[in-house]
């Protein structure tokens, strides 16, 4: 006989307690079965699965199943396929019988097939027990007890807006079944450690309030370096302590984002707005668990959402900008370049010639690099993007999303009657969630309510720079415009960092504040009135020239709706947002009153306190790789670490090869940056680490005695700098004789054209290269040479005089033998700066005529001082005597040769 087949029994992943205790009832309603517990998160489910006997409730792993011994699957608390992955052997078989036991609404990501029993109920434990209770079912205590820990659980103790009468029937059952009420709220306790108090800080301090739809709507995040478990309690006890009506809870860990939601009102469902996050739930209780976004993307996605929401009938009619600025197929890439960088746009439609048709799309940076490889005359058809999805008029925001933010397509074109008649860019959405969020009260928790940093700025900065700002902010309020410190400087400020380099950025006309500063401080300006930037340029106290870089707050389209654009101000949130990290996202209003409000939009000030890098964005290393390296250089300025959201974007970017898109120039300035910094090696070290430098070029590598040779070198620099010598070395030249080490000449070669030095960069140091090469053979013949007699110095200078500063600190830390390393040392320090003790003075006042002699007589004056042949200036009038006599008795034996 075949045995009979079994039912298998799961539930979602990331189980809660109505989960479990929805599996636990189900096992009565199905024989044979076996129950597969894909885990949870939650530390009390996790504690209860511990503690039970698995094997008499009949669980099995995931490894140990022979899926082909059952014939149906039971899923409960969920129908969404992407929540159940762990069954896909049973879903993707056929003839398998699935039936679903849920609570939840209808999703885009349901299961499509099955048997569904499904209710409008708080909690899927209810549903199951009423089934339970139709059939007579007669529970064991412990078991009743388990189930009504379900319902409790869901139903938040029959307090959420979720419950229904049939909870409160099915938990009036199990009492009489046995249920321990005293057990179940044992069994629900939550044990809070001082990182769950911490965290609820965290959430209590950066709670934002927005209106959407008459209804307040809380967003609240914390950061966690690892996962936190009950994460969804702290949100419970949240909005139970501030009673508010919607929250959303978002707390980064580690690599993921966890987002818990509780709604008390009808007017917001949660469970639509988790879904759209790759999670689920129901109106009034949701959650959502996400990898691949940041803080600031996941907070934009959620008000995304709810702006859908609260706007279900505007069109993209109302949001485009019209008419749009485009090219036709048979203009040329130059032509094309020139419009966008005129317009100051990212992108362009490509229109069929002589109509508004759309035929593509062409982005700003394909047009400028096909310019930059000789294709300026080329076609735009040629290289335009020919896939493009299109809306019509009467689109929503909901479409505009998906193609714009789901399928990461610059713009859309707006198409009536086979034409064009508008776009809307990435700008225009940003624009109008902005617009939302920029409008809207803050809460008295809210990390963006008003801190000023007055007191740091008048405690922390020179007399100078204090009078610079307070002067900036003045003339701002002069001229009625909102003027911001950002950037650097700003962070630094917050640090207790120098940093003198002051960047502003006006919401309004910037030139305008430049020309009126430029007055005030009897400067200069130098406008880019195209890029709506200038440079105030003046004399500071100490009469050397001083600048001032003065901005536009501006976002990088164009979207005015005339014939000809003009430039689109935005407000400083957007300005903020184009920049790399959080916490260089910071700025500092200085028209103010009281002066000095710090603006914090993507917790930077959070980010300095908890010593780590984030980015603001996930596209932000595929826009400029550059920032990987970026990132590196101020984890290990501020000793920071970057975040493991942003250490996996930085492995994507690596995996997707963008370092080999990277113009030699921008690396070399990056590393020219990097070998600035105190500690040059230690973010080579992290940079090799992350697989940064070999992506740059293999031979970057760090070998073991690369990194070896590389620490000489730092610990060369460290010390030449306090010998307080006037003549600097330049840094970055020995750092990259260091990282071509033992490297042949052509391959070095390739290795410096890749890192973008300057042809005659390259030149000079190849042929320093070439030198030390010569000097290491001439200097070993000279060592030989001393051995057993008094050392010829003036031998040993000879030598060596060919050689810049950068060469000769190399090879002292190259070197191993010792004598070799401190005769390098005293002429670098003393021999290299010694002159002879008599001057062309004296040999005119002994009589000799000028001429070539005189140079022959002082450098045989040196080389005798510097071999300790003469001492002093009179022993060396005595040789120069000794040589003029020489000179006359040669002269003498043969006139002939004068």
């Amino acid at each position: 006989m075949t045995a009979a087949k079994a039912t298998l029994i799961t539930c979602h992943a990331n189980a809660d307690f109505d989960a479990f205790a929805a599996m636990l009832a189900a096992r009565h309603l199905y024989n044979p079965h076996v129950l597969l517990f894909p885990g949870s998160q939650e530390r009390g489910l996790q504690k209860l699965y511990a503690s039970i006997d698995t094997r008499a409730y009949s669980f099995a792993d995931n490894s140990d199943l022979d899926w082909e011994s059952f014939d149906r699957l039971v899923i409960v608390d969920t129908r969404q396929r992407s929540r159940v992955n762990h069954v896909a052997p049973l879903l993707e078989r056929p003839g398998v019988a699935v039936e679903m036991w849920d609570h939840h609404p209808d999703s885009g990501d349901d299961i499509a097939f099955g048997t569904v029993h499904l209710a409008q109920i708080g909690s899927v434990t209810s549903l199951i027990v009423q089934h339970l209770r139709e059939r007579e079912v007669r529970l064991e205590a412990e078991d009743a007890t388990l189930l009504g820990l379900g319902i409790y659980g869901d139903t938040g103790s029959f307090t959420y807006s979720s419950t229904t009468p049939a909870d409160f029937e099915a938990a009036a059952w199990l009492l009489g079944q046995g249920m321990d009420v005293n057990r179940i709220n044992d069994l629900a306790a939550h044990e809070l450690t001082s990182m769950h108090i911490q965290a609820l800080n965290s959430l209590l301090e950066s709670a934002e309030s927005y209106t959407i739809n008459r209804t307040q709507v809380v967003l609240a995040e914390a950061a966690m370096e690892h996962y936190l478990g009950d994460f969804a309690y702290l949100a419970h006890r949240l909005i139970e302590m501030e009673k508010f009506p919607v929250l959303f809870a978002i707390g980064l860990m580690g690599d993921r984002i966890q987002v818990v939601a509780r709604s008390r009102s009808e007017k917001i469902n949660v469970g639509d707005i988790c879904a759209a996050l790759g999670g689920g739930g129901h109106a009034y209780a949701a959650s959502a668990s996400i990898r691949h976004m940041t803080l600031h993307e996941v907070r934009d996605a959620i008000l995304r959402q709810l702006y859908e929401q609260a706007h279900p009938d505007k069109t993209a009619r109302e949001y485009m900008s019209s008419p749009a600025v485009g090219v036709e197929s048979t203009a040329t890439i130059r032509e094309a370049d020139e419009l966008m960088l005129h317009f100051g746009l990212k992108a362009v439609p490509v229109f069929v010639p002589g109509t508004r048709t759309c035929k593509g799309l062409l982005d700003a940076q394909t047009a400028s690099r096909a310019s930059a490889h000789g294709l300026g005359g080329a076609l735009v058809e040629d290289y335009m993007q020919g896939s493009v999805q299109t809306l019509p008029p009467e689109a929503v925001l909901k479409d505009l999303t998906a193609i714009i933010v789901g399928a990461r397509q610059r713009l859309v074109p707006i198409v009536e009657a086979d034409r064009v008649i508008g776009v809307v860019t990435r700008t225009d959405l940003i624009n109008v969630f902005a617009h939302e969020q920029d409008s809207l009260p803050v809460l008295k928790h809210s990390p963006s309510k008003e801190r000023h940093v007055g007191k740091l700025i008048q405690d922390r900065l020179p007399s100078s720079v204090k009078d610079l700002l307070q002067l900036a902010g003045k003339l701002g309020r002069d001229l009625g415009l909102p003027v911001y410190a950002v950037g650097g400087f700003v962070r630094d400020l917050l640090l207790n960092r120098p940093n003198q380099d002051i960047d502003l950025v006006v919401e309004g006309n910037g030139i305008a504040l430049a020309k009126a500063l430029a007055v005030e401080l009897g400067g200069r300006v130098r406008e880019h009135q195209e890029f709506l930037t200038s440079v105030v340029i003046f004399k500071d106290e100490k009469g050397l020239e001083s600048r001032i870089d003065v901005a536009t707050a501006r976002l990088e389209y164009y979207e005015y709706p005339a014939a000809l654009p003009t430039v689109e101000l935005s407000s400083i949130k957007m300005d903020l947002f184009r920049r790399d990290f959080s916490i260089n996202a910071l700025a500092v209003r200085l028209d103010s009153t009281p002066f000095g409000q710090l603006i914090d939009f993507f917790g930077g000030q959070r980010d300095i306190k908890e010593r780590v890098i984030r980015v603001l964005h996930t596209l932000s290393f595929v826009e400029d790789p550059t920032r990987c390296l970026r990132a590196v250089r101020f984890e290990q300025r501020y000793d920071f670490r970057i975040g493991a959201g942003a250490e996996r974007l930085i492995k994507n970017a690596l995996g997707l090869k963008l370092m080999d898109k990277l113009a030699g120039p921008r690396l070399f300035s990056e590393f020219r940056h990097i070998c600035d910094e105190d500690n040059p090696l230690a973010c080579l070290v992290r940079l090799d680490q992350l697989g940064i430098l070999p992506a740059i070029a293999p031979q970057l590598a760090l070998t073991p005695t690369r990194k070896a040779l590389l620490q000489e070198l730092q610990d060369m620099l460290s010390w030449y700098h306090l010998l307080y010598f006037e003549k600097k070395p330049q840094a970055w030249l020995v750092y990259f004789l260091g990282l071509s080490h033992g490297l042949p000449y052509a391959e070095t070669s390739v290795l410096y054209r890749r890192l973008g030095l300057p042809e005659n960069k390259r030149a000079e140091i190849l042929n320093q290269r070439e030198q030390m090469r010569t000097v290491r053979g001439r200097l070993e013949a000279w060592q030989r040479r001393q051995e057993g007699q008094a050392p010829k110095i003036s031998a040993l200078c000879e030598v060596l005089s060919p050689l810049s500063l950068e060469s000769l600190l190399y090879l002292m830390a190259e070197t191993e033998n010792e004598y070799l390393q401190k005769s390098l040392s005293r002429y670098i320090t003393q021999w290299q700066h010694e002159k002879a003790d008599i001057t062309g003075g004296d040999l005119k006042a002994l009589g000799l005529p000028p001429g070539p002699q005189y140079s022959h007589i002082l450098r045989t004056a040196l080389k005798a001082k510097l071999d300790g042949e003469t001492q002093g200036r009179k022993a060396q009038l005595g040789l120069a005597r000794e040589l003029m006599r020489q000179e006359q008795e040669r002269k003498a034996r043969h006139p002939s040769k004068g």
